[in-house]
C-alpha cells in the first residue's frame, strides 16, 4: 500500500521540527516506520542514532516488529524503540554515577511503594487508604512537574500540603538510602540530570540525533522537558499527536504541549493526516460531529474512502438491567447471523464499576468474556516471588524484596526475629540482608530463628556470588535450591494451578536467559538490567493480556484506545458518566476508531 500525499510529506520532512497531526486510523504507525527507514536509507542516519518513543510496551513492540519487517534485523540493529520510561531507565543505567547512585539499583512497584509510605508516615497522616492514595498521587504529580521535596515544601499551601511535602522528603531519603527508584523517577531523574549537567546533556544529544515521539498529546510536563533536552538546538525531531485523542489529563497529560511546541520551536512544520483507513464515512461523520465540540489547538476533519457504511444502531433501555439484556440479545443475534468470533465484540463503559451488570447478563447467556485490566504476567505471585529473589541478588539493600522472600518458602523465621533484625539494621543504616552478616547480631538474635536466618542468607550469598560469574546457572540453582515447585504444589488450590504457575516460572527463566545472552538486534544484558526491565514491564503492562481467547472484551473507554482489531463495538453512553447530551444510547456495528 502506497503512502498518501500527507503521509509521504510527513516521512520526507527531516530538516527541522515536525508535528504530524494524525487523526484516528490515519496510519501514524506506518508513517513512523517509513520515516525511520527513510532516515536510515535515504538520509544517512545510523540506526543507533535514532530513537522512537511511545507510551505502552504493546505499541513499542508493534513498532519494532514493523521496522524489523521493513529494514531487516541487520539495518535495524542499535535502533532505540521503547517507552518513555524505558528510555529514562536506559539513561539512568548509563549515567548512574552522575546521579550519585550505585549501578545495582532496584525498581519499586506500586505494592512496594504503598508498603513503604504506610510505614514512613505512621503517626503523620491518618491511617486511611484514601489518604494514603492521595499522598501517593500528590508525590507522583510533584515528580511529574519536576518538583523536588524541597521545592514541594517551599510551594506548600496549607497544612495538608506541608505534611505531604514532609512525607515526600522522608520517602525520597529512604529511596536514596536503599538505592531504589519508583516509576516516576524514571523520567524525573534523567530530566533533572540533563538540565543540570551539560556534559551528560551533550553526550545524549550526540547519541540521539533524531527523535520520534508517538502519542505526543499524552506527554506530561517532565516528558516534554525531556524531549526538549534531548533534541537541543539541533531540533531534529518528529512528534505524532492529536489533541482530539487526549484522554489522560487526569494522570498529568498536557495536550497544551502541542501549543508549546509551536512556541518553543517557531520553525515547526505541521502536517495533517486526515484520511481514515479503518472506518466508514457514517462513523466518521458521527465522530466529526462529536469532536467539533472539543476545544481545538489545530483544526482537522477526518474523511474515509471506504464507503458510507451501514446505519449506526441506537438502542434505548428503561434501566441498566434492561440495557444489559438488550446488549446481550443483539450480540447473540449478530454472532449467530454473521458467524463471527466472540473476541470480535467489545462492550465499552466509562468506569470499571459498570461492568457488573454486563457480566451478569453474559454469564446467564453463557457468553465467554474477559475484563480488560486483569493481572499482567509480571504481577502474578509466583513471578513476583522470583523477581524479589533476583532483586535481592542485584541490590542487597532492597528491604522490600528481602521481606517478601525471607519466608517464601517457609523457613521458620518469625516476626520477632525479623523485628529485631530490622531494629539492628536501622540502627546501623544497613539493609536487612547486609545486616544479617554482622558479627554482633548473634548477641541480639538467638535460637532457631537466628539459625534459619543465617542458613538462608549464607546460601543466598553463595547464589549471589555465582550470579556475578554465571547468572543463568545461578538463577537455575536458586529455583532448585528453594524447591519452589514443591512450594507451589503445597500452596496452590489445585495441582493444575500449581502446574500452570510453574510454567510461568519456566517462561520467566526462558525470557531472562534470552535477555542475558542477547540477540541479533539486542545487546546482552546484565542480571541487574534484566531485573529492572522486568519490573518496569510489570508496571507498564498491567491490564495488557497476552491471551488470545475467544471472549467478548469488557473494557473502559480509556482502555479501548489504540484497539484496532475489534470489528464490532458496543459503546455505552450516559449523561452522567460520559457527559453527552444523550440520556442513554448505544452505538453498535462499528469498527474501533482507537
Amino acid at each position: 500500500m502506497r503512502l498518501n500525499p500527507g503521509q509521504q510529506q510527513a516521512v520526507e520532512f527531516v530538516t527541522g521540527p515536525c508535528l504530524v497531526l494524525a487523526g484516528a486510523g490515519s496510519g501514524k504507525t506506518r508513517v513512523i516506520t517509513n520515516k525511520i527507514a527513510h532516515l536510515i536509507r535515504g538520509c544517512g542516519y545510523q540506526a543507533r542514532h535514532i530513537a522512537a518513543v511511545t507510551f505502552t510496551n504493546k505499541a513499542a513492540r508493534e513498532m519494532k516488529e514493523r521496522v524489523g519487517q521493513t529494514l531487516g534485523r541487520k539495518e535495524a540493529r542499535g535502533l532505540m524503540i521503547s517507552t518513555f520510561h524505558t528510555l529514562g531507565l536506559d539513561i539512568i543505567k548509563r549515567e548512574y554515577a552522575a546521579l550519585g547512585m550505585k549501578s545495582n539499583f532496584s525498581l519499586f512497584d506500586d505494592t512496594d511503594q504503598v508498603a513503604l509510605l504506610k510505614e514512613l508516615t505512621e503517626g503523620l497522616i491518618e491511617d486511611d487508604k484514601v489518604v494514603l492514595q492521595q499522598l501517593i498521587s500528590t508525590i507522583s504529580n510533584w515528580k511529574n512537574d519536576l518538583k523536588t521535596p524541597a521545592q514541594a515544601a517551599a510551594g506548600a499551601k496549607g497544612e495538608r500540603d506541608r505534611i505531604f511535602a514532609h512525607c515526600y522528603g522522608l520517602y525520597d531519603a529512604h529511596m536514596k538510602a536503599c538505592n531504589v527508584l519508583d516509576f516516576d523517577d524514571l523520567i524525573l531523574l534523567p530530566t533533572l540530570l540533563l538540565q543540570r549537567n551539560e556534559e551528560v546533556r551533550e553526550r545524549w544529544q550526540n547519541k540521539i540525533r533524531y527523535l520520534l515521539v508517538d502519542e505526543y498529546q499524552d506527554t506530561n510536563t517532565s516528558q516534554y522537558e525531556l524531549v526538549k533536552l534531548l533534541v537541543g538546538q539541533r531540533a531534529r525531531f518528529t512528534v505524532v499527536g492529536d489533541d482530539d485523542q487526549s484522554i489522560y489529563s487526569w494522570r498529568g497529560a498536557r495536550p497544551q504541549n502541542l501549543v508549546l511546541l509551536s512556541q518553543d520551536f517557531p520553525a515547526l512544520q505541521v502536517i495533517k493526516l486526515e484520511q481514515n483507513y479503518r472506518s466508514s464515512g457514517r462513523i466518521l461523520k458521527a465522530a466529526n460531529i462529536l469532536i467539533a465540540n472539543n476545544p481545538h489547538v489545530f483544526e482537522k476533519r477526518l474523511f474515509s474512502e471506504l464507503g458510507y457504511g451501514a446505519e449506526l444502531k441506537v438502542l434505548s433501555a428503561n434501566n441498566e438491567d434492561h440495557e444489559a439484556e438488550r446488549v446481550a440479545g443483539e450480540l447473540i443475534a449478530h454472532h449467530f447471523i454473521n458467524k463471527t468470533n466472540y473476541k470480535d465484540y467489545a462492550i465499552l463503559y466509562r468506569g470499571n464499576h459498570q461492568s457488573r451488570v454486563f457480566e451478569k447478563m453474559l454469564m446467564q447467556n453463557r457468553i465467554p468474556y474477559k475484563i480488560s485490566g486483569g493481572t499482567s504476567f509480571f504481577s502474578r505471585p509466583e513471578i513476583k516471588d522470583l523477581l524479589a529473589y533476583l532483586r535481592v541478588l542485584t541490590n542487597p539493600d532492597d528491604d522490600s524484596a528481602f521481606l517478601r522472600i525471607v519466608n517464601t518458602p517457609k523457613r521458620e523465621i518469625g516476626p520477632a526475629t525479623l523485628q529485631k533484625l530490622g531494629e539492628w539494621a536501622m540502627g546501623r543504616n544497613k539493609g536487612l540482608f547486609t545486616a544479617s552478616f554482622d558479627m554482633g547480631l548473634s548477641q541480639t538474635l538467638t535460637g532457631r530463628g537466628y539459625e534459619s536466618l543465617t542458613r538462608f542468607t549464607h546460601w543466598l550469598r553463595e547464589i549471589q556470588q555465582l550470579a556475578e560469574r554465571e547468572p543463568v546457572n545461578a538463577v537455575r540453582d536458586l529455583i532448585r535450591g528453594i524447591d519452589y515447585e514443591s512450594w507451589l504444589y503445597e500452596t496452590s488450590p489445585s495441582p493444575k494451578a500449581a502446574e500452570m504457575r510453574m510454567k510461568n516460572v519456566n517462561q520467566l527463566f526462558t525470557w531472562m536467559t534470552e535477555m542475558l545472552e542477547g540477540s541479533e538486534i539486542d545487546e546482552p544484558m546484565t542480571l541487574t538490567q534484566v531485573v529492572t526491565r522486568f519490573t518496569l514491564r510489570d508496571m507498564m503492562e498491567r491490564g495488557e493480556s497476552d491471551e488470545e481467547l475467544d471472549q467478548v472484551q469488557l473494557m473502559t473507554l480509556h482502555a479501548s484506545k489504540g484497539w484496532s482489531s475489534l470489528t464490532f463495538i458496543w459503546w455505552e453512553w450516559k449523561r452522567d458518566c460520559c457527559r453527552t447530551k444523550a440520556a442513554l444510547m448505544k452505538i453498535t456495528s462499528m469498527k474501533s476508531d482507537g
